[in-house]
């Protein structure tokens, strides 16, 4: 049995389905139910006690970082009889300037797992593809997308993918002790992905760079200012290198990472706005 934590989100949810067709036994981690295709237990990861019902029987934990108690928690799984735990982690926790609140939450995230006494993977993946859904309220309003860090060129990775690599490393020996950098196949600027978007969704997108002055205002608000710093040293300073393309999702799963396209193709539905209909139906 498998416990995955984060199942009705990007990644975590992709595991679900990549467990599902693997016709392996899981069992989804959940503050409520919802609607999913395996078992679920009601739990909170920042109470390890509450989490009895859940990892009964369990062997193998796919595990976000993060939160309050991870040395508590980790030792409550193995009392529990775990075996196995995958993190997804990051490379902030590698990035040159670590001193920002991203950086520190995983590694303490990544240190609380290794000191565990478990046996663990850690997932360092580029920026999720799945990221290009927060333009879908720019997208709903017209054809321009205004966005951050437009000179920076990410190898951004496909939440699939990631999945599938955390699938393997929970199943398949050999994975122990080791750290997955996990891309996609190329690199693209920020206009470019739009461009592809562009041409799947059949529309005429443009893209408008935000100076910095304009991203710090634009994310204001609606995200914490220790984590709008860590964006900017990442990104403005270059303390990551997302533009690194990693042949571990084909070393591990067998198939090649999946395309941007192939993720915009996937996900065309999401983008498409009855407000916005196709360049030819008379569009513009």
């Amino acid at each position: 049995m498998i416990l995955v934590t984060g199942a009705t989100g990007q990644v975590g949810g992709e595991v679900v389905q990549a467990l599902v067709r693997a016709g392996h036994p899981a069992r989804a981690l959940v503050r409520r139910t919802v609607e999913l295709p395996v078992a679920q237990a009601v739990g909170d990861l920042n109470d390890p006690d509450s989490l009895a019902p859940a990892l009964d029987g369990v062997r193998g934990v796919f595990l976000l970082p993060g939160y309050h108690d991870m040395p508590g928690l980790l030792a409550r799984m193995r009392r529990a009889g775990v075996e196995r735990v995958v993190l997804l982690s990051s490379l902030a926790a590698v990035a040159t300037d670590t001193r920002n609140a991203v950086s520190e939450y995983m590694i303490r995230s990544e240190t609380a797992v290794r000191e565990s006494g478990l046996p663990w993977t850690f997932l360092r993946p580029n920026a999720f593809m799945s990221n290009a859904l927060r333009w879908l309220p720019q997208l709903r309003e017209g054809d321009v997308v205004k966005d951050a860090f437009g000179d920076v060129p990410i190898a951004s990775v496909d939440p699939f993918d990631i999945a599938a690599v955390a699938v393997r490393s929970l199943l398949d020996p050999g994975h122990e002790e080791r750290v997955h950098e996990l891309s996609g196949p190329e690199r693209l600027l920020p206009a470019q992905r739009l461009a592809v978007l562009a041409e799947v969704l059949d529309r005429d997108l443009r893209f408008h760079a935000l100076t910095d002055e304009e991203a710090r205002e634009d994310m204001a608000g609606r995200i914490p200012q220790e984590y709008i710093d860590a964006f900017f040293s990442f990104y403005a300073d270059g303390t990551i290198d997302e533009s690194r393309i990693h042949p571990t999702v084909q070393e591990v799963t067998g198939s090649p990472p999946r395309s941007f396209r192939r993720w915009a193709l996937a996900h065309r539905d999401a983008f498409t706005a009855p407000s916005h209909p196709r360049r030819d139906e008379g569009s513009r």
